[in-house]
């Protein structure tokens, strides 16, 4: 009972306001050598940061419904954090001219005339393959004439207006509208998302498999979980994902079921015949989510390419695939679903090449470029952590030794009585 979304329920304030302190950091990926990869060579890579926010997550418009299920907007508040931050938001790192290679790539196939335009009008601009911008500018946004120019000679290629950064539309924004299932009346129910923004299933992929919505938003899950796998929708991701038990171990003394991702989550089509909705696809353990990021060419992995073909790791120098450093994992409360720790990491990748016709892009090889990767981590602590675990760990333990104790107790007195008989 004390798991439902219900405003009665011990969980219902943590789910309505996590009390858990999230932070993402952020490792960007800096390009040594931009002069040598204009004429085809090889980019050579080297890790900066992280740089660290806290991140701050409530709920609103949260409104119930006559089916026992609940919809709610969930917003995300980040603060930069200087003294866990290896460098400041004012550095310059050099990364790939996100926009003007991702426009390069999506107009290869229009008419030659426009691309030449298109390149003049770039030159105008100064506008170079590769840019030096600072880290702020490129999270956060920076005004560029080229938004404007692209605007102009293809209407409704991209969204943007003014400013242009990775991360500028998830700070201070929700994540889509989701409805959930309260577990009033099936408690195996309770978190399973029932539609997002109104739907039942997205339309971004090529089955219906790939489509669905499954499991839960990704806080929490149904209780009496059982170690074999779970499943969560991610908007970033615009799909669902499913982990796997892995083992089961203790978070500061409360057991819990560790899920981690299973080598098949971004393989293509080829490796693992599911996956092809998912696709075009390209080596396995890379996605390409441009159906959902506007025909850009992006492409989500693990980071440094953990888990991947051999082959995207050797197309670039200084990635270092590790899985302590770059496995995701989340550490869940099997009789609550409630995460207990987590680490979810992702890396955004940008396809760059040459493009016949637009002289900016040089001679450079086609590559699947790693831009940066980000880890969003949390654990139950403090006050809370001390409440779970006398609930859910001494006080159960003390009953069941209780129990052997009355149980002890007993069987003399059952003797007597029966001696008295």
């Amino acid at each position: 009972q004390n798991v439902r979304i219900d405003p009665s329920s011990i969980s219902f304030s943590m789910w309505k306001d996590i009390p858990v302190p999230f932070y993402m950091s952020v490792h960007f990926f800096e390009v040594r050598n931009p002069k040598e990869v204009l004429q085809g060579a090889k980019p050579v890579l080297n890790q900066r940061g992280p740089y660290v926010y806290r991140e701050f997550r409530y709920k609103t418009n949260i409104t119930f419904h006559d089916n026992d299920t609940v919809s709610f907007l969930e917003y995300r508040k980040l603060f930069f954090q200087p003294d866990l931050s290896n460098g400041s938001e004012e550095e310059y790192i050099v990364v790939p001219n996100i926009l003007m290679m991702g426009a390069a790539v999506m107009m290869e196939n229009l008419p030659n005339f426009v691309k030449l335009l298109l390149s003049g009008a770039l030159a105008g601009l100064k506008q170079e393959a590769f840019m030096n911008r600072t880290v702020g500018e490129i999270m956060w946004g920076y005004e560029d004439p080229l938004i404007d120019t692209i605007n102009m000679f293809v209407p409704g290629l991209i969204p943007f207006k003014g400013k242009f950064g990775l991360f500028i539309e998830l700070n201070n924004s929700n994540s889509g509208l989701f409805t959930v299932n309260t577990g009033m009346k099936n408690i195996s129910r309770v978190h399973m998302v029932d539609s997002w923004n109104g739907l039942k299933k997205v339309n971004y992929w090529r089955s219906s498999e790939c489509n669905m919505i499954n499991g839960t938003t990704g806080e929490m899950w149904p209780p009496f979980m059982s170690p074999t796998s779970l499943e969560f929708y991610s908007p970033d991701a615009c799909r669902s994902m499913t982990l796997v038990y892995e083992r089961s171990g203790k978070f500061e003394g409360v057991p819990t079921y560790r899920f981690v991702a299973p080598k098949t989550l971004f393989a293509n089509g080829m490796d693992y015949p599911p996956n092809e909705g998912f696709c075009p696809c390209m080596q396995s353990g890379i996605q390409n989510v441009s159906t959902c990021r506007l025909n850009a060419p992006i492409f989500i992995s693990h980071p440094h390419f953990y888990n991947a073909d051999p082959a995207l790791v050797n197309a670039v120098e200084g990635l270092h695939p590790s899985k302590d450093q770059h496995a995701l994992f989340l550490d869940v409360h099997p009789m609550t679903g409630i995460p207990m720790n987590c680490s979810i990491k992702l890396q955004l990748n940008l396809y760059i090449k040459q493009v016949s016709g637009i002289i900016q892009t040089g001679k450079i090889k086609p590559v699947v470029l790693p831009l940066l990767w980000f880890a969003e981590s949390g654990s139950i602590e403090g006050s809370v952590l001390k409440q779970f675990y006398t609930n859910l760990v001494l006080i159960p333990s003390l009953l069941d030794y209780l129990q052997y104790v009355f149980l002890g107790l007993s069987v003399p007195l059952i003797i007597s009585a029966a001696v008295l008989m």
